[in-house]
């Protein structure tokens, strides 16, 4: 056993090897077409995707176990359709912008070789939409897939790879590595020809990602809080979060893991939870349950995804039939609270709060409780308390009256379609916005001269155009002093 473990891991180095030399010559290729001709090959990939997204959805399910077939195949046509549809009019060759007034032009360049790592959770929909946007910007790519979904996420790069190929680019630009094992990943993040790392995964891989010396994307888990103000739309609220948290068995980091609902409109929306499908686990239920889905302080990898029954037998719980979500009212969060983690299953923790305020501080513990960086929703129509919580949580996604599955990732919502979150710096990432293919490309500007220095130093001639004066600056850093005073005996500091 020993022997093949070994031999499995030599032969994914070797691969990594392999793939990521073929992809730097391609990409050296590739970087040279011009937009029309990137276009056309992304336009193609695009189709084949969709084309492809109910195979590729029921390879998925049928291999990692996770999740449900209709529900990725909507994914699916999201990462492909979507995606292209926000990144068609992208220009990313040569002049991509003139800025006449000052004097500015920007120029577009790949970055190079994209080392893509995908997930179990989210395989076929990841791969065909870090494909549509590497190569949108001119890269290569080269997926390392969790060994738990190789050939759901082999098959999806093959359906892009053959796609772009058909449309004229060079063989070698999209590919994947067949035996993925750690060892292999590793090697590929590794690899002098890869230029950037594009990471989803568990902390530890995200992590890993940041550690081979060069520029890295990462995607941080996500410990998503939903507020339900009084103010709220509490049938839609309910609906919403159902919805969210149910679809594809929550299995997307950004889907509600816990609602936090007012006091005041409590019964009302307990009311419309349990008619729309969730059932409310007692005490001696949700020990049981946490116990099933909580191992070692982490999410139990084998109910990743399940369905709600498969829950409810592992759990010895006895759940009525027809049931969408698993509710868990519990006291406080931390490690004394399973299933206040992220539990990527259909099952919420509950709490109730006496006003908004206190709504507010335990959705700061419960970002903080895993979740830093990453997404929380709102259901208020009450813009004071939207811009408090707005202001104050340290997260990067901000949903109102919306599913945080679908709001988070651009679909009910205008934010950039992409199935990569980034959590910014408070995550431990470079960037906190939702990935796309901007991203991946670099960007280099020609800059004129507009302040020409004379004599007896710079021009002031455009400084006084501009109506600059060291008089107004000493008046406008006074005004700014003297709000900041008054703000602070006001106690809005």
């Amino acid at each position: 056993m020993e022997n093949s473990l070994f031999d499995k891991d030599l032969l994914s180095i070797q691969q990594a090897r392999n793939l990521s030399k073929s992809a730097k010559a391609a990409y050296e290729l590739f970087s040279t077409f011009p937009q029309d001709k990137v276009d056309k090959i992304v336009e193609s990939m695009a189709v084949a995707g969709i084309e492809a997204s109910e195979r590729l959805a029921k390879i998925a399910v049928e291999e990692t176990g996770y999740g449900k077939v209709e529900d990725k195949v909507l994914k699916n046509i999201f990462s492909t359709k979507n995606v292209f549809e926000s990144i068609k009019n992208l220009k990313t060759v040569g002049v991509i912008n003139r800025d006449n007034s000052k004097k500015i032009i920007e120029i577009a360049h790949p970055m190079g070789v994209v080392a893509a790592i995908t997930p179990t959770t989210n395989p076929t929909s990841t791969v065909m939409f870090k494909a549509l946007i590497s190569v949108k910007a001119r890269n290569a790519i080269v997926f390392a897939p969790h060994p738990h979904a190789v050939r759901c996420s082999f098959e999806a790069a093959e359906v892009m790879a053959n796609a772009a190929e058909n449309a004229g680019a060079p063989k070698g630009l999209i590919s994947c590595i067949e035996t993925s094992t750690l060892e292999g990943t590793k090697e590929l993040m590794a690899s002098p020809n890869i230029a950037i790392i594009l990471a989803t995964g568990g902390l530890a891989m995200v992590k890993a990602a940041h550690s081979y010396g060069k520029p890295a994307l990462g995607v941080g888990p996500g410990n998503t809080p939903v507020y339900v103000d009084k103010s709220a739309n509490l049938e839609k609220a309910a609906k919403d979060i159902i919805i969210s948290k149910s679809f594809d068995n929550g299995v997307i980091c950004a889907s509600e893991q816990s609602v936090i609902v007012h006091k005041d409109v409590e019964s009302e929306f307990r009311e419309y939870m349990i008619r729309n499908g969730t059932y409310f686990l007692n005490e001696a239920e949700i020990e049981k349950v946490g116990s099933v889905l909580i191992k070692n302080e982490a999410m139990n990898p084998e109910m990743v995804g399940k369905d709600i029954q498969v829950i409810a037998d592992a759990a010895k719980v006895s759940v009525p039939a027809g049931i969408k979500l698993l509710a868990a009212k519990l006291a406080g969060v931390g490690p004394k609270y399973p299933l206040s983690r992220e539990i990527l299953s259909p099952v919420i923790a509950y709490y109730i709060s006496d006003n908004w305020q206190d709504a507010c501080e335990r959705c700061i513990e419960l970002i903080n409780f895993g979740g830093v960086g990453h997404t929380m929703v709102i259901h208020s129509w009450d813009e004071e308390v939207i811009t408090e919580f707005a202001h104050k949580k340290p997260v990067f996604r901000i949903l109102i009256n919306t599913p945080a599955s679908q709001g988070a990732i651009g679909l009910t919502t205008s934010l950039t379609p992409s199935m990569t979150l980034s959590t910014g710096t408070w995550g431990g990432g470079i960037s906190s916005d939702n990935i796309s293919a901007y991203h991946l490309m670099n960007i280099k500007r020609v800059a004129y001269e507009v302040n020409p220095v004379n004599s007896s130093g710079f021009n002031t001639k455009n400084i006084e155009n501009n109506n600059y004066s060291v008089e107004s600056t000493k008046n406008l850093i006074e005004d700014i002093v003297r709000k900041v005073i008054e703000n602070i005996y006001t106690n809005k500091i």
